[in-house]
């Protein structure tokens, strides 16, 4: 593992728990999200782990958004050309996190507000404690959300909702965001861990194969008319068909014991 500042892993029994850790609240900057972008492209290449889950270090915060110092100087500097790399950079590290052939978890312990929403919505399941507070609170600064706010919160809830929560800038609850769908679990904050690390392990028993499967299934055909997804999940199963764990499931089904899956 390179050596990091902001950004640090640890890998056990499959699972890799990613911690961003930039006190006091593990705003994202250049640096931070730099870091994230390489251990991510570490841990999808390692072989050894098959689920990854993200969660902020420390107890105030998952990520309370982005480093307001270094979007003032883009500002004032007028730095056009910097603003662009500043917001293609976000974008195209969640956007690899989201296309990812490995589940990923937001572990949200804490504030969950701007970037870190946005990191949040781009990992495929989310499980929240239950005095986290999440929201989109760019509008208060002039600007609007740039790492996907616009585009993926009226995908996962209403478009109206989403519209309002961005143009407020007002935080919601975590039972709130329960109810909108925006998260998948509410616990209380110190089983945030412990709940990510016991669906993680129950990932990790899965054929790897058959989870990137439904992984490219998914985004592949978000958006798509049904028709067209549809012929994107005939795709995956059939690429499925006669591989390693495809056969191991289907025995083990029939032989009344648990597979082995060998992730091939």
């Amino acid at each position: 593992m390179a050596d990091r500042q902001f950004i640090r892993y640890t890998i056990e029994d499959r699972v890799a728990t990613l911690v961003i850790d930039h006190p006091p609240v593990n705003a994202f900057n250049k640096q931070t999200v730099t870091e994230l972008d390489g251990a991510i492209d570490e841990l999808l290449a390692n072989a050894d782990v098959k689920v990854i889950i993200i969660t902020g270090g420390g107890q105030m915060a998952f990520v309370a958004g982005a480093d307001i110092g270094e979007i003032n100087a883009l500002v004032k500097g007028q730095d056009v050309a910097g603003s662009q790399a500043f917001i293609e950079q976000g974008q195209r590290v969640f956007t690899k996190i989201e296309n990812a052939h490995k589940p990923v978890i937001a572990a949200i312990n804490g504030f969950c507000l701007g970037g870190g929403l946005e990191l949040a919505m781009s990992c495929h399941i989310r499980i929240c404690g239950d005095r986290a507070r999440l929201g989109q609170p760019e509008i208060n600064l002039g600007i609007i959300p740039g790492w996907g706010g616009t585009q993926r919160l009226p995908r996962l809830i209403s478009k109206g909702k989403a519209i309002e929560i961005i143009l407020t800038g007002d935080q919601i609850t975590a039972q709130e965001a329960k109810a909108l769908g925006l998260v998948n679990l509410v616990v209380p904050g110190d089983a945030v861990m412990r709940q990510a690390k016991g669906l993680a392990g129950k990932l990790a028993a899965k054929s790897a194969v058959a989870m990137a499967a439904v992984l490219r299934a998914v985004n592949s055909g978000q958006g798509l008319p049904l028709a067209e997804g549809l012929a994107k999940e005939r795709d995956q199963f059939i690429t499925l068909s006669g591989s390693e764990d495809t056969l191991e499931g289907v025995s083990a089904f029939l032989e009344k014991r648990q597979p082995q899956f060998k992730d091939k």
